[in-house]
This record gives structure tokens, sequence and C-alpha cells, in this order.
């Protein structure tokens, strides 16, 4: 027998994760975007990523009509824009600046707000259960000297650039 819903959450609460929103543009030409932890690094050469997305979700169409999309690698300072992203409906983009991506269609890069951001073309999609895997190919992107927002348990910290120590693992 499977884990509950609530099960599922409290045990991948527990991995610390780096935070994510994916934007892309809907048919109506509208940006869309969702906050997300299911990011991951596929392939160097060609260089890939994957993101897993509800099939409920106005992104998942948005990506679906358009055929790219933004991973905006949210920085320390972005636990505010984590939490506007992670609600469901339109207008989470009022209110601040943000770049149409060149290379992905004029989805919106989160400038202001990332440590990195990838522009990506959709490469293949998987349906699995409730959500769908998207593969991009990385068509563009840059990384930014800013400390990274983490998630871990509900609660969000800024990775201290430098100030973490090593742990000797005794081997």
């Amino acid at each position: 027998m499977a884990v509950d819903a609530g099960k599922f959450r409290e045990i991948f609460g527990s991995l610390p994760t780096a935070v994510a929103v994916v934007t892309a543009v809907g048919e109506d030409g509208e940006p869309c975007g969702l906050t997300m932890n299911t990011v991951t690094a596929v392939a160097k050469t060609p260089p890939l990523l994957l993101v897993c997305l509800d099939e409920t979700s106005q992104t998942l169409r948005a990506i679906r009509h358009s055929g790219t999309f933004v991973v905006n690698f949210l920085a320390g300072h972005g636990s505010e824009l984590s939490d506007r992203f992670a609600r469901k409906g339109r207008g989470k983009f009022a209110g601040f600046d943000w770049l149409a991506a060149p290379s992905a269609g004029g989805a919106p890069i989160l400038s202001g707000h990332v440590l990195a951001h990838a522009e990506c073309s959709v490469r293949e999609e998987i349906r699995v259960g409730d959500h769908s895997v998207v593969i991009g190919l990385l068509d563009d992107g840059e990384a930014y000297d800013r400390p990274p927002l983490v998630y871990y348990r509900k609660n969000y910290s800024a990775w201290p650039i430098g100030g973490l120590r090593a742990i000797p693992t005794g081997r």
C-alpha cells in the first residue's frame, strides 16, 4: 500500500532543496509560472534538464503551447516570490519587473530575484501519474553571484555562501 499525500510531502519536505519558478507564455500571450523544487540536470551533452508539473497546471498548458519555458532558480531573498508563485491563479506577475527570454518564446526571467536561469525548449514530455515530466534543452541561461534559496520542512533559508564548513566523512 502506498503512502498518502501527507506522508509523501513529509518525507520529501525533509530533503533540503533549491527553489525554482518555472515560467512560460500561454496561448493568450499572458505569462504564467509556478514554484517547484523538482528540477534536475539530466545530461551535459546535449544540455538537458527536467521539471515535473501537475497535469492541471496552467503553466504546463503554456509550455505545451509555446514549446519553451524558463527555470528561474531563486536567490536567497526570494521567499516571497516563491510563495506568490506557489498559489493558483493569475496576477502573479503584477507589481514587479521581469525580462522576456529571447531564447524561450518570451517566457519571464525573474532577473533581480534569481541566482541562475535556464532558457529551455521542450525536448520531450512523459506523463507519469498525475504529473508530466518535461525534458528541456538549455538554449541559453546565466548564473549570478547570489546565494540560493533553500526550502526545508516548510521553511526558507538563504544558503550562506562560504559560510558552511566541511564535515569529515570518516573515510
